[in-house]
Protein backbone atom coordinates (compact mmCIF):
# COMPACT_ATOMS: atom_id res chain seq x y z
CA UNK A 1 0.00 0.00 0.00
CA UNK A 2 2.97 2.46 0.67
CA UNK A 3 4.14 1.77 -2.73
CA UNK A 4 1.28 2.93 -4.26
CA UNK A 5 0.47 6.25 -2.31
CA UNK A 6 4.25 7.20 -3.38
CA UNK A 7 4.17 6.19 -7.29
CA UNK A 8 0.61 8.58 -7.30
CA UNK A 9 2.48 11.58 -6.07
CA UNK A 10 5.42 11.83 -8.44
CA UNK A 11 1.99 11.32 -11.41
CA UNK A 12 -0.09 14.08 -9.65
CA UNK A 13 3.61 16.31 -9.78
CA UNK A 14 4.56 15.60 -13.15
CA UNK A 15 0.74 16.15 -14.78
CA UNK A 16 1.25 19.66 -12.66
CA UNK A 17 4.40 20.76 -13.90
CA UNK A 18 3.56 19.92 -17.70
CA UNK A 19 -0.10 21.41 -18.07
CA UNK A 20 1.96 25.11 -16.43
CA UNK A 21 4.46 24.39 -18.96
CA UNK A 22 1.95 24.35 -21.73
CA UNK A 23 0.40 27.27 -20.34
CA UNK A 24 -3.08 25.81 -18.93
CA UNK A 25 -4.11 26.67 -15.31
CA UNK A 26 -5.62 24.02 -13.48
CA UNK A 27 -8.53 24.96 -11.90
CA UNK A 28 -8.90 24.12 -8.30
CA UNK A 29 -12.51 21.76 -7.83
CA UNK A 30 -14.41 22.05 -4.84
CA UNK A 31 -16.48 19.10 -3.92
CA UNK A 32 -18.53 21.51 -0.99
CA UNK A 33 -21.60 23.66 -2.64
CA UNK A 34 -20.54 27.43 -4.13
CA UNK A 35 -21.43 30.03 -1.88
CA UNK A 36 -23.31 32.94 -3.08
CA UNK A 37 -21.58 35.76 -3.14
CA UNK A 38 -21.79 38.81 -0.46
CA UNK A 39 -24.78 41.51 -1.58
CA UNK A 40 -23.23 44.23 -3.40
CA UNK A 41 -19.98 43.19 -2.80
CA UNK A 42 -20.11 43.93 0.55
CA UNK A 43 -17.96 41.99 3.27
CA UNK A 44 -18.21 44.04 6.64
CA UNK A 45 -19.60 42.18 9.22
CA UNK A 46 -21.71 43.08 12.17
CA UNK A 47 -18.94 43.40 14.96
CA UNK A 48 -18.50 46.77 16.75
CA UNK A 49 -15.85 49.15 14.81
CA UNK A 50 -13.96 51.83 16.81
CA UNK A 51 -11.52 54.51 17.13
CA UNK A 52 -9.77 56.21 19.90
CA UNK A 53 -8.87 59.41 18.83
CA UNK A 54 -10.86 62.50 20.88
CA UNK A 55 -12.37 65.22 19.36
CA UNK A 56 -11.11 68.74 20.49
CA UNK A 57 -13.97 70.49 17.80
CA UNK A 58 -17.90 69.92 18.71
CA UNK A 59 -20.34 67.51 16.61
CA UNK A 60 -22.06 70.18 14.68
CA UNK A 61 -24.60 67.81 12.54
CA UNK A 62 -26.10 64.34 12.11
CA UNK A 63 -27.39 63.68 8.34
CA UNK A 64 -28.79 60.68 6.65
CA UNK A 65 -28.31 59.25 3.08
CA UNK A 66 -29.79 56.71 0.70
CA UNK A 67 -27.48 54.50 -1.64
CA UNK A 68 -28.37 51.35 -3.55
CA UNK A 69 -26.74 48.91 -1.60
CA UNK A 70 -26.86 50.75 1.96
CA UNK A 71 -28.03 53.59 4.22
CA UNK A 72 -25.57 55.96 5.20
CA UNK A 73 -25.57 58.41 8.59
CA UNK A 74 -23.05 61.08 8.82
CA UNK A 75 -21.99 62.81 12.00
CA UNK A 76 -20.03 66.33 11.41
CA UNK A 77 -17.59 67.87 13.19
CA UNK A 78 -15.45 70.73 13.55
CA UNK A 79 -11.76 69.82 13.42
CA UNK A 80 -9.93 66.51 13.29
CA UNK A 81 -11.51 63.09 12.76
CA UNK A 82 -13.28 61.38 16.06
CA UNK A 83 -13.10 58.77 18.05
CA UNK A 84 -16.11 56.53 17.84
CA UNK A 85 -17.65 52.94 18.74
CA UNK A 86 -19.93 51.91 17.08
CA UNK A 87 -21.80 48.68 17.78
CA UNK A 88 -24.89 46.82 18.23
CA UNK A 89 -26.50 47.14 21.61
CA UNK A 90 -29.78 45.56 23.66
CA UNK A 91 -30.64 49.26 24.54
CA UNK A 92 -29.14 52.24 24.16
CA UNK A 93 -29.19 55.26 26.93
CA UNK A 94 -28.94 58.99 27.45
CA UNK A 95 -25.86 60.01 27.60
CA UNK A 96 -25.02 61.44 31.55
CA UNK A 97 -28.60 60.31 33.13
CA UNK A 98 -29.03 56.91 31.53
CA UNK A 99 -32.61 57.08 30.71
CA UNK A 100 -33.61 54.08 27.90
CA UNK A 101 -34.04 55.52 24.71
CA UNK A 102 -36.84 53.97 22.65
CA UNK A 103 -36.06 52.36 19.29
CA UNK A 104 -38.08 51.26 16.30
CA UNK A 105 -36.68 48.14 14.12
CA UNK A 106 -34.96 45.14 14.70
CA UNK A 107 -31.85 45.69 16.21
CA UNK A 108 -30.49 48.83 17.65
CA UNK A 109 -27.14 50.28 16.53
CA UNK A 110 -25.50 53.04 18.96
CA UNK A 111 -22.96 55.43 17.56
CA UNK A 112 -21.18 57.10 20.30
CA UNK A 113 -18.70 59.90 19.31
CA UNK A 114 -15.78 61.13 21.07
CA UNK A 115 -16.85 64.94 21.00
CA UNK A 116 -19.14 67.12 22.67
CA UNK A 117 -22.00 69.87 21.40
CA UNK A 118 -20.57 73.17 22.59
CA UNK A 119 -18.10 75.29 20.70
CA UNK A 120 -15.13 76.73 22.69
CA UNK A 121 -17.04 79.49 23.40
CA UNK A 122 -20.00 78.19 25.15
CA UNK A 123 -22.18 78.08 21.88
CA UNK A 124 -24.22 74.85 21.93
CA UNK A 125 -23.67 73.80 18.11
CA UNK A 126 -25.88 70.68 18.00
CA UNK A 127 -29.84 70.41 19.64
CA UNK A 128 -32.20 68.29 17.11
CA UNK A 129 -35.63 69.63 17.09
CA UNK A 130 -36.66 66.80 18.12
CA UNK A 131 -35.10 64.20 20.24
CA UNK A 132 -36.10 61.28 19.28
CA UNK A 133 -36.57 61.64 15.46
CA UNK A 134 -33.14 63.32 15.30
CA UNK A 135 -32.91 62.63 11.14
CA UNK A 136 -35.81 61.92 9.07
CA UNK A 137 -35.33 58.32 7.59
CA UNK A 138 -38.80 57.49 6.55
CA UNK A 139 -38.74 55.38 3.42
CA UNK A 140 -35.08 54.20 4.03
CA UNK A 141 -34.51 50.41 3.56
CA UNK A 142 -32.38 50.08 6.71
CA UNK A 143 -32.56 52.83 9.27
CA UNK A 144 -36.13 53.00 10.98
CA UNK A 145 -34.80 55.63 13.17
CA UNK A 146 -32.50 57.76 14.16
CA UNK A 147 -32.83 59.15 17.96
CA UNK A 148 -30.69 61.34 19.71
CA UNK A 149 -29.21 60.55 22.77
CA UNK A 150 -27.88 63.25 24.41
CA UNK A 151 -23.70 64.60 25.38
CA UNK A 152 -21.99 64.34 28.12
CA UNK A 153 -18.41 65.33 29.51
CA UNK A 154 -17.16 65.61 25.76
CA UNK A 155 -19.23 62.25 24.49
CA UNK A 156 -21.98 62.14 22.37
CA UNK A 157 -24.18 59.39 21.29
CA UNK A 158 -26.76 58.33 18.61
CA UNK A 159 -29.22 55.64 18.97
CA UNK A 160 -30.34 53.72 15.39
CA UNK A 161 -32.59 51.62 15.24
CA UNK A 162 -32.28 49.36 11.96
CA UNK A 163 -34.28 46.65 10.45
CA UNK A 164 -32.02 43.56 11.32
CA UNK A 165 -28.11 43.02 12.29
CA UNK A 166 -27.07 44.04 9.30
CA UNK A 167 -23.34 44.30 8.06
CA UNK A 168 -21.89 48.08 8.65
CA UNK A 169 -18.99 49.76 8.55
CA UNK A 170 -18.00 52.95 10.08
CA UNK A 171 -14.91 55.47 8.99
CA UNK A 172 -14.32 58.89 9.06
CA UNK A 173 -13.38 61.78 6.11
CA UNK A 174 -11.22 64.81 7.03
CA UNK A 175 -10.99 68.33 4.89
CA UNK A 176 -9.48 71.58 5.91
CA UNK A 177 -11.78 71.91 8.66
CA UNK A 178 -14.07 69.69 9.33
CA UNK A 179 -14.42 65.86 9.54
CA UNK A 180 -17.07 63.14 9.59
CA UNK A 181 -17.90 59.93 11.05
CA UNK A 182 -19.71 58.10 8.63
CA UNK A 183 -21.54 54.56 9.22
CA UNK A 184 -23.07 52.79 6.24
CA UNK A 185 -25.72 50.02 6.99
CA UNK A 186 -25.99 47.26 4.44
CA UNK A 187 -29.58 47.17 3.26
CA UNK A 188 -29.39 43.02 3.61
CA UNK A 189 -26.23 39.97 4.27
Amino acid sequence: MNITKIVRKPVAIRSLVLALAAGVLPLAVSSTSAQAAPYCGITWGSLTKSASTMNVGPLTNIRAGRHTCFDRLVVDLKGKPVGYRVGYVTNVYTEGKGDLVPLRGGAKLQVVVKAGVVSPTGTVTYQPANRREAVNVSGFTTFRQVAWAGSFEGQSTIGVGVRARLPFRAFTIQDATTSRLVIDVAHHW
